[in-house]
């Protein structure tokens, strides 16, 4: 799709949510604490403003204001409004489809002018069958030009997750320069065409796709399955073997029921 000349403002408005998790295997009631601690120091609120940050700065959008907060007992969420770059910043000739695959991660809510950036945390306390699980809800919403699209490959390897489900949805009308109506201003047939290399090899990616309404939905798994990644305070050669498999089968059958929306 060529760039459109548009008559006006960019009414479109295109929202990317993603929902990671990450899963642990904590062999007691002292390690599922000691866990949850970890986790709420990793993402307090003041690591997430940074996350939100590097993402404003990925998608093209500059800061206006924002919020964050840590709670008690646990969780934290940033939030920001931002502002679409201005056409000297953003080049001339911006183009998002040129940008389809943003960077991936090397190592909160952000407001942006009639767009927004925001990042909630869900540590669970109670661990069941001695597996914790921390989620972490984050949302994108712009109009203008800039897409959200090319963070996804950032936000997913900065969380590190096991399991990610992401939506992309655009809503309203814009028109050109002759008067006709456009419900989408950019080429997209599924998510997956904005991953990188490395999430396209590391992960299973499964679609759920509604083109016709411009709602698009992809969900991820990790491939690869070391059980030392996956425990907390305590090492493999901690167990027997029959405890190991006994674990592995336990981890497995977690991460698949929430990749699938099942209990078994």
């Amino acid at each position: 799709m060529s760039k459109l000349k548009l008559h006006g403002f960019n009414n479109l408005t295109k929202s990317l949510g993603l929902c990671v998790y990450q899963l642990r295997y904590t062999h007691s009631s002292q390690a599922t604490h000691t866990y949850n601690q970890y986790i709420n120091q990793q993402y307090q609120a003041e690591r997430l403003s940074h996350i939100l940050t590097k993402t404003a700065d990925i998608i093209g959008g500059n800061i206006l204001n924002s919020a964050s907060q840590d709670y008690q007992p646990q969780g934290a969420s940033v939030t920001m409004m931002i502002a679409e770059g201005t056409e000297a910043e953003l080049g001339e000739n911006y183009d998002q489809n040129k940008t389809r695959s943003g960077p991936i991660a090397t190592s909160i809510v952000n407001h942006l002018d009639k767009s927004h950036i925001c990042i909630h945390t869900y540590p669970e306390t109670q661990a069941v069958n001695g597996i914790s699980i921390f989620r972490a809800d984050i949302e994108i919403s712009t109009c203008g030009v800039i897409s959200p699209l090319s963070a996804a490959n950032f936000l997913i390897s900065t969380f590190n997750a096991d399991i990610t489900t992401i939506d992309y949805r655009v809503r309203g009308v814009t028109r050109d320069t002759s008067g006709i109506k456009h419900y989408i201003d950019e080429n997209i047939v599924s998510i997956q065409d904005f991953f990188s290399e490395y999430i396209k090899r590391h992960f299973y990616c499964s679609d759920i796709n509604l083109a016709q309404a411009n709602i698009f939905t992809t969900k991820l798994k990790r491939k690869e399955f070391e059980l030392e990644d996956y425990l907390f305070d305590c090492k493999s050669k901690d167990y027997s073997l029959v405890e190991q498999e006994h674990i592995t089968k336990l981890m497995k059958r977690e991460i698949d029921d929430i990749f699938f929306n099942e209990n078994r």
